[in-house]
């Protein structure tokens, strides 16, 4: 076989170079008509103009990208210590052993709602809403035409849903959606999340932003700017109040035993209010948990003096100490395309609390390759149904013996 490398040098016939450059000449026609493709007709290479163009070219794109504004105005935010998985959160693996439900099957199951008969009502990233019988059988229940997060089932059989884009919405038993509310004060919702339903109808609901929409929900993260409020919907005047406002993504929402109080997330201050809604304090709030060790998403009642906590996952070294305190790094890294952000570590976290903010328990799944991105825990009897943001299954886990009280 003739080598390739004697046919170059027999190809090749070098005539000297000039002074100063990186040039050659090429003498064989043969050669040349072969590499033609390649190099000039002239047969010259020269590197130093390739360089120069790479160069330019470089420089041009970093002027452009230090021109271009950022799609956001952060500011400095000190966030606590981060004190990590300790006392009641001490890392296990318990949801190791959790029950795959719908696996492959649906997508973004953001909250779920499971009924009496073992059936599942979940939400989904397609904008709809799915029923998942007892047996795995999955069926559409209704469209949103939106993003549905959470939701409430009721007695009669009808679901209330917070859509991220279409806003508050009610499906009845048969799946036809209606539109309760879109907006408060008139400032229309942006980012329709979490809700609770009270015994008299009232919906109580967060809307995490009232300049973001879901699909830049880390704009919110960077930014740093209180922008959402917590709201009351009265089902029989059909009016919508404003109770807070400038809270930092306001997420999950749930009603104690006594609807005295409810608990309400603040997804990026790693905390939870309480907002009393009668007594003395009515009308008034208070942080009820703070620094917490991971981004608190979703929040249910079971009505017994125990709410469930879904972290979405474990606080983030890089977020915390680097870019949080710095608004001119969050500016440029809010520029960059979103595969290059900072990423969430694959984790699993789910947390009990009672009605005075004290742990319980916590189950967990540190390597997030079983269930991860926890967005939604509710309890069903003898166990907790896990949705998430992301994943493609719903978690199923049998709560501990001496935590299943009725």
């Amino acid at each position: 076989m003739y080598d390739i490398g004697d046919w170059l040098g027999a190809a090749i016939n070098y005539s000297g170079k000039k002074a100063g450059t990186s040039e050659f000449y090429v003498d064989c026609p043969t050669f040349v008509s072969s590499v033609s493709f390649v190099f000039p007709k002239e047969g010259i290479v020269n590197t130093k103009k390739i360089l120069l163009l790479s160069a330019a070219f470089i420089i041009i794109f970093i002027i452009g990208f230090a021109l271009k504004p950022s799609p956001i105005k952060p500011i400095a935010y000190q966030p606590p210590i981060d004190t990590g998985l300790i006392g009641g959160f001490q890392e296990n693996k318990a949801l190791e052993s959790a029950e795959l439900i719908a696996l492959g099957k649906i997508h973004g199951p953001e909250d779920i709602e499971p009924d009496d008969e073992g059936n599942i009502y979940s939400a989904s990233e397609d904008g709809k809403v799915y029923l998942i019988s007892k047996d795995g059988e999955m069926k559409a229940h209704a469209f949103t035409g939106g993003r549905p997060l959470g939701m409430k089932l009721l007695g009669d059989g009808s679901i209330i849903v917070a859509d991220a884009i279409k806003g508050l919405l009610k499906i009845s038993k048969d799946g036809k959606v209606e539109v309760l509310s879109t907006e408060s004060e008139g400032v229309p919702f942006k980012f329709t999340d979490d809700l609770d339903v009270a015994k008299d109808g009232t919906i109580y609901f967060s809307d995490a932003s009232d300049k973001y929409g879901s699909a830049e929900y880390l704009y919110d993260l960077m930014e740093s700017v209180p922008h959402g409020r917590l709201l009351k919907y009265d089902p029989h005047t059909k009016k919508t109040t404003t109770l807070m406002k400038d809270l930092f993504f306001p997420n999950g929402v749930a009603l104690s035993k006594n609807e005295d109080f409810l608990v309400l997330n603040e997804t990026y201050k790693y905390r939870i209010h309480r907002y009393w809604i009668k007594g003395p304090k009515a009308g008034t709030s208070e942080i009820w948990v703070e620094n917490l060790p991971g981004f608190p998403d979703n929040i249910s009642s079971d009505r017994k003096g125990h709410f469930y906590l879904a972290l979405f996952t474990v606080r983030n070294n890089m977020v915390d100490k680097i870019l949080h305190p710095r608004p001119w790094t969050k500016s440029i890294v809010a520029k960059l395309p979103k595969f290059l952000w900072p990423k969430p570590q694959p984790y699993g976290f789910a947390v009990i609390l009672d009605e005075n903010g004290i742990v319980e328990a916590s189950f967990q799944e540190p390597k997030g390759k079983h269930l991860k991105e926890i967005t939604s825990v509710k309890r069903k009897g003898e166990y907790i149904y896990l949705g998430s943001l992301h994943n493609d299954r719903i978690g199923k886990f049998k709560l501990p013996p001496e935590l299943i009280k009725e």
